[in-house]
């Protein structure tokens, strides 16, 4: 006997082979998105009450602890401008991976098209092979991650897609869609009876003058969005896996399904302490942002004296370098790069559906002296190359 076929249609992680690949060539690691500095001490406090306060330690309500989703919904509807319901709307998820796939696999059926913008985080293509139905790539063009209109109406028209996945910001290219591209998109859904699964774990990490909207919160779309996020990179705290998906009851009775048979339930005691997180006041979110794009800032100094360039990301913690001048393919790159250099990256062309391999993916989520440390390696390349 063989492993399901579906298993073939995908690789493992390409990030998280990036990340041991650092492990083993003792590289500092701006492959793997989570940051090396601890979260806001108050969460950590709360976290060392509730355990020795006990109470938590066992099953929370499977769809998360009550409190949980008061404070959630407390917390969307204050940044969204729209009333959140936190027993009919919220679902508490083992990380926005979880969401996503949940999500998936709760709307979609085996066969169906869900149309992905490209370049994508690797997770959808996975997600949607392991819900059964087919992606259908939206290519987002460089240097502004623009989308074509007539490309977005013939996935839905011509190709009969279903869904949309949306990451705003998004990963890898640090595009946020603005108010108008998401109206324009909802009225495609409109038009065709199709909805949007949005990817919104890196809603705070918003830099220059962009802004970033909540789909979900648009005129008409509370029926056509189904929002996944998680607490991880707001609050330094991806270990916790903390995740929800919102979504109006409709589909979040039917989400809540897969979610109860995937997972049964976040870790409790990591929900009780979360709330002081999503009570914080909003002068912490202007910090988080404005300290995520000092380091992008720094970073990209250290970029411009390694002679490569990159496109600058609007939001999220990554950017995109291009690698074109050395003459290497972005995997042969990134070995090199971890090997000889001390620097871990991803390869690009784990994040597009056609041939790409002039780019590599760094991520910033780390303390000033990690990043210059990185930075000062990676300004030796031209001796190297």
């Amino acid at each position: 006997m063989e492993p399901a076929e579906r298993i073939g249609r995908f690789t493992e992680s390409v990030i998280r082979e990036q990340t041991r690949i650092a492990h083993l060539f003792g590289a500092i690691n701006l492959a793997q998105g989570f940051p090396d500095f601890d979260p806001p001490r108050d969460l950590v406090q709360a976290l060392e009450q509730v355990l020795q306060k006990g109470g938590s330690h066992q099953y929370a309500n499977t769809w998360g602890a009550p409190e949980f989703r008061v404070a959630l919904a407390e917390k969307l509807t204050r940044t969204s401008g729209r009333s959140v319901d936190p027993d009919r709307e919220l679902t508490v998820t083992c990380g926005s991976t979880e969401a996503m796939i949940a999500s998936l696999m709760a709307i979609l059926n085996p066969g169906d098209r869900v149309a992905v913008f490209s370049p994508f985080y690797e997770n959808y293509n996975a997600d949607g092979i392991l819900s059964g139905a087919q992606a259908v790539h939206i290519r987002l063009h460089a240097p502004t991650w623009n989308f074509d209109r007539s490309e977005l109406r013939e996935a839905f028209a011509e190709k009969g897609c279903k869904a949309i996945v949306i990451c705003n910001p998004s990963n890898p290219c640090g595009k946020v869609f603005t108010r108008e591209e998401l109206m324009e998109i909802g009225q495609v859904l409109e038009e065709f009876d199709a909805v949007a699964v949005t990817d919104e774990v890196y809603e705070h990490i918003i830099y220059d003058k962009n802004r970033h909207t909540h789909m979900a919160a648009l005129p008409g779309m509370s029926e056509r969005v189904i929002t996944c996020s998680s607490l991880s990179k707001t609050y330094s705290i991806t270990g916790w896996r903390l995740g929800y998906v919102w979504a109006a009851p409709k589909w979040t009775n039917a989400i809540r399904k897969v979610h109860d048979f995937l997972t049964v339930g976040a870790a409790h005691p990591l929900q009780m302490a979360a709330v002081v997180g999503l009570r914080s006041e909003p002068s912490y979110y202007e910090r988080l942002a404005a300290d995520y794009q000092r380091k992008r800032d720094a970073f990209c100094l250290h970029l411009d004296r390694a002679g490569l360039a990159y496109l600058l990301p609007q939001g999220a913690y990554f950017l995109l370098a291009d690698i074109s001048h050395t003459q290497m393919g972005d995997v042969e790159f990134c070995q090199f790069l971890a090997q000889e250099i001390g620097v871990a990256a991803v390869p690009g062309s784990s994040f597009f559906e056609y041939p790409v391999t002039h780019l590599v993916r760094f991520h910033f989520s780390r303390k000033d002296e990690t990043l210059r440390e990185a930075g000062q390696r990676l300004e030796r390349l031209g001796e190297r190359i």
